[in-house]
C-alpha cells in the first residue's frame, strides 16, 4: 500500500468543491439523507477504490466497498455504495469518480500489459518509471501497482541508473569499467544499472561488469544477440528493456527472452467509464 496524507485528500476534493455545492445548497438539499453508487460500465482492473473511501470519509459519508484495488470486475459491477447527507454525497460525487475513472484506467492498461508479457515470460516483470504526469505520482504509482506491475524508480535519491547524460559530463565518458567500479565503491548495497544507446555500449557496460543494463530503444534482434553474448561470456549481469513498450509492443519485447521491461505508458491510457446514480433515502 503506498500512504496517501491527508493533505493530499483533502486536495483532491478541493479541487472541486472548495466552497461547496451551489446547486444543491440552492434547492434546500443539504440535509436530506441519501445514497450514491458507483459502478464500472466497463469493468476491468479497478483501482482507486481505497483512495475513494478515504476520500468519501473526510465528507462525513459511510461507505461499503464491494471490490478491492487490483480486482478483476464484470462490466455493470458496483463498486461502491455511499450514504449521507445529499449534500455531501454531491461534494464527492465527481472528485471520486474522477479518482476512479483515472486510476482504473492506468490498473487495467497495466493488468493486459503484465497479462502478455507472462504470456512469453512467466516470471516476467513490467516496471513503470518515474515519468509520471506532474501531480500524480502516488494516484499512478497506487493504480500501476493494483495492475501489477512494480515500480522502476519512485526517483532519482533510490537506485543507481547511469545515464548517458551522466557520462557525459564525465572527463572520460566511455570508460565504463572506471564508472561502474566508482559506483559499486560509492553505493556498495545498490546493483549498478547503466543505460546504453546501441548495441555497442552495451557490450562495453557487459565488460564492465554492470548488474543490469538498460537497452534504450534498441531493435529486437541486437536485444537477441546481446542475450547470447552474455550467455556466451558466463556474465552474471541481465537485461532490461525500455523506450516504446506499450500495449501495442510489448509482445514483441516479451519474445527477446528479456524479462524486465520499462514503461510509462500506463500514466496515459484512457479513464475507464464510472456510472454514478445519487437518489434520496
Amino acid at each position: 500500500m503506498i500512504y496517501l496524507p491527508d493533505s493530499l485528500i483533502d486536495q483532491l476534493l478541493l479541487d472541486d468543491i472548495q466552497y461547496g455545492d451551489l446547486t444543491t445548497r440552492s434547492l434546500g438539499l443539504h440535509s436530506q439523507q441519501g445514497t450514491m453508487t458507483f459502478t464500472s460500465k466497463e469493468g476491468g482492473c479497478v483501482s482507486g477504490i481505497a483512495i475513494a473511501e478515504h476520500m468519501l470519509a473526510k465528507l462525513g459519508i459511510s461507505t461499503q466497498c464491494f471490490f478491492q484495488d487490483g480486482q478483476i470486475v464484470e462490466p455493470q459491477s458496483l463498486l461502491i455504495r455511499a450514504s449521507g447527507t445529499v449534500e455531501a454525497l454531491h461534494q464527492g460525487w465527481k472528485a471520486v469518480q474522477n479518482i476512479l475513472e483515472w486510476c482504473g484506467g492506468i490498473s487495467h492498461y497495466t493488468h493486459q500489459m503484465v497479462n502478455i508479457l507472462k504470456q512469453y515470460q512467466p516470471d516476467g516483470q513490467l516496471a513503470c518509471t518515474r515519468k509520471t504526469i506532474p501531480n500524480t505520482k502516488p494516484l499512478a504509482l497506487t493504480a500501476i501497482i493494483a495492475g501489477g506491475a512494480i515500480i522502476h524508480r519512485a526517483g532519482s535519491a533510490e537506485s543507481i541508473l547511469l545515464f548517458t547524460n551522466h557520462r557525459n559530463c564525465l572527463t572520460e565518458p566511455n570508460d565504463w569499467r572506471s564508472h561502474i567500479q566508482t559506483l559499486k565503491t560509492a553505493a556498495p548495497e545498490k546493483q549498478i544499472i547503466v543505460e546504453a544507446d546501441n548495441r555497442e555500449q552495451a557490450v562495453l557496460a557487459i565488460e564492465a561488469g554492470a548488474d543490469i543494463i538498460q537497452l534504450d530503444k534498441l531493435p529486437t534482434k541486437q536485444i537477441e544477440q546481446l542475450q547470447s553474448i552474455i550467455r556466451a561470456q558466463n556474465k552474471s549481469c541481465r537485461l532490461s528493456i525500455a523506450g516504446g513498450i506499450n500495449l501495442q509492443t510489448i509482445a514483441e519485447y516479451a519474445q527477446t527472452g528479456v524479462s524486465l521491461l520499462v514503461t510509462s505508458a500506463p500514466y496515459y491510457a484512457a479513464p475507464r467509464d464510472i456510472k454514478v446514480h445519487i437518489f434520496k433515502q
